[in-house]
């Protein structure tokens, strides 16, 4: 009587249970590319990712009807004295010389002029345009060529993964254009939330951009020249999500990496296996 007639688990021969110089490459190989994609699945849960959508709404309900903007621009045939922002919109608001939060500094020895200004606007259709009207005294002929440095609405955006008009006007050149001649740019606001991993949101603004020059004479017959920026909101709004891979997803994709390259390997060294064991079989018996 014999206690091994109940073991449990059955011996695997030894012929199969040998290492083999290709059963080592294979588990060499396996390790490797085991280790390459799970540094590549550890990558992605680390990294964050953006995800877009598109809503008709109001985002910032809080800001009041107002919309930040800040202008940087430089009129280097224009003296300081002369230079004057005017803002007006549907809701009735005209606003002559604007100088609240705004700051001119001369170029060129006083010939010309970079204004600089941080001033909000209704969320109406209007316009607000750089121009001599607020001058106490008219010049003959302003030269309205121009520079634009920055034209950007709401908070400042700074997110890697986030390219957007946020700023479509920066570089702007018009030094080359007639002095005389007034430019329009006509602006299609679009409202854009980012929101990041701890659920706090910023509220910026996307803006498209059309323009024209033309020569614009007043009732008087004389040319007074302007630099518009009309503006019309989109209802359209764009909202940035910034989310994280789950972890629940990043365990079950490593046991899925580990679990399917071993089996793969697995078939891979009993064909191998078998394959040679035939080739002996067939040399075995060519040499009988």
């Amino acid at each position: 009587f014999s206690s091994s007639r109940f073991d449990i688990y059955r011996k695997v021969p030894k012929d199969l249970t040998q290492p083999t110089y290709t059963g080592a490459i294979i588990s060499v190989c396996c390790c490797l590319f085991i280790l390459f994609l799970f540094l590549s699945e550890l990558t992605g849960f680390i990294a964050t990712e953006i995800v877009n959508e598109l809503y008709v709404d109001d985002p910032d309900k809080d800001s009041g009807g107002k919309i930040e903007v800040n202008l940087n621009i430089s009129l280097p045939n224009l003296h300081c004295e002369l230079v004057g922002l005017d803002i007006q919109d549907e809701m009735g608001r005209h606003e002559v010389g604007h100088i609240d939060n705004s700051m001119k500094i001369p170029l060129h020895n006083g010939d010309g002029c970079r204004f600089e200004g941080h001033f909000s606007i209704n969320k109406v259709p209007g316009n607000f345009h750089v121009s001599t009207h607020s001058a106490t005294a008219q010049p003959q002929n302003p030269d309205m060529t121009h520079i634009i440095h920055k034209l950007s609405f709401g908070d400042k955006l700074q997110v890697q993964n986030v390219h957007g008009a946020f700023n479509a006007l920066e570089g702007a050149d018009k030094l080359s254009s007639n002095p005389l001649a007034s430019h329009d740019y006509i602006l299609k606001i679009v409202p854009t939330v980012y929101e990041d991993m701890s659920g706090k949101q910023r509220y910026s603004y996307q803006y498209t951009v059309a323009n024209k020059e033309y020569v614009a004479y007043s009732h008087t017959g004389r040319i007074i020249p302007a630099i518009w920026f009309r503006y019309d909101l989109s209802p359209i709004t764009v909202k940035y999500t910034e989310r994280r891979q789950p972890l629940y997803r990043f365990i079950t994709s490593i046991c899925a990496i580990i679990g399917g390259t071993f089996t793969v390997a697995g078939i891979l060294d009993s064909c191998i296996f078998t394959a040679s064991e035939a080739w002996k079989k067939i040399q075995l018996g060519k040499m009988q």
